[in-house]
Order: C-alpha cells, then structure tokens, then sequence
C-alpha cells in the first residue's frame, strides 16, 4: 500500500465525523483544493482504506432499548456454520470468535427483555452447535468515534 500523508488523515478524519460532507465543505475544512479532496477520496477508495459510507442510525428511536453481550461455546467443528446461522437473525449486529473463557462473542440488540429471553432461549437454542450461553444486559455504556494517526 501506498504511503498514506497527513492530508489523508485529515480526510479520513472528518469522514468518520460526518461521512455526508460534500467535497467542497470539506476541502474548506481541512483548506485543501477541491479537486485534490475529491482524487484523495477517490484513492481511498480504491486502496481500500475507506470501505463504504453508511449511516448510523439511532435505534433508542425504533425501539431497540435493551443491548447486550452473548458469550457462547459452540462445537468447534460447527464454529463457522454457528456464525453464519447467528448472522441471520436480525437482532444479532456482530458475531466475534473470541479467546478466553467462551469461543463467540455475540452482540444483540431487542426491543425488549421479553424478546431477548426469546432470541437466547428459542432462536440460539435451535442453532446447531451452540453448547452453551451467558447473557450481559448493558445496563449503561459509552463509545467514541475511533481515532487515527500516522505511523512514526
């Protein structure tokens, strides 16, 4: 990969603040060209380092008001089959093979406790390979936009 300057990391930067700002407003921003903002996004891109722009939506407002952390122990030799099956249930946001006392971090999101019993009970229940779960309701949290520097 290609040497990624200082320029970049500013783009990158405010694109992770705000992925909607248009070409203009941000070369205001960071007081670079236009047309220099617009081939720096462009190789990006292409380079990979930026993978998509998306929209974070808030979910408190359609309802999804209970968060929570699923470790689980699965069967080795259906580990793979276990994450795809969890990935196809709508309130799974992440499956993550994980060291440590469980083999799968899961994070969930429900609109409620009741459905959250549900999900763990019935829906996991049935995925086969899934030997064991333990459930961490969120009871409060706190995450911030991650931030990127240059290598020295």
């Amino acid at each position: 990969m290609g040497k990624i300057d200082d320029t970049d990391m500013k783009i990158l930067k405010e694109l992770v603040n705000d992925a909607s700002l248009s070409v203009p407003k941000l070369s205001k921003k960071i007081n670079v060209n236009p047309s220099v903002v617009y081939s720096r996004i462009k190789r990006l891109i292409k380079r990979g380092l930026i993978k998509k722009f998306t929209v974070i939506v808030n979910e408190q407002l359609l309802g999804y008001n209970v968060d929570a952390i699923v470790g689980a122990n699965v069967d080795s030799k259906r580990r793979a089959a276990v994450m795809d099956a969890l990935l196809e249930l709508d309130q799974v946001r992440s499956v993550h093979e994980v060291t440590g006392r469980f083999d799968l971090l899961i994070f969930v999101k429900t609109r409620t406790l009741d459905e959250l019993h549900d999900l763990i009970s019935n829906k996991f229940a049935a995925i086969d390979g899934i030997t064991h779960t333990e459930t961490f309701v969120e009871m409060s949290g706190k995450a911030r936009e991650p931030v990127y520097t240059l290598p020295k």
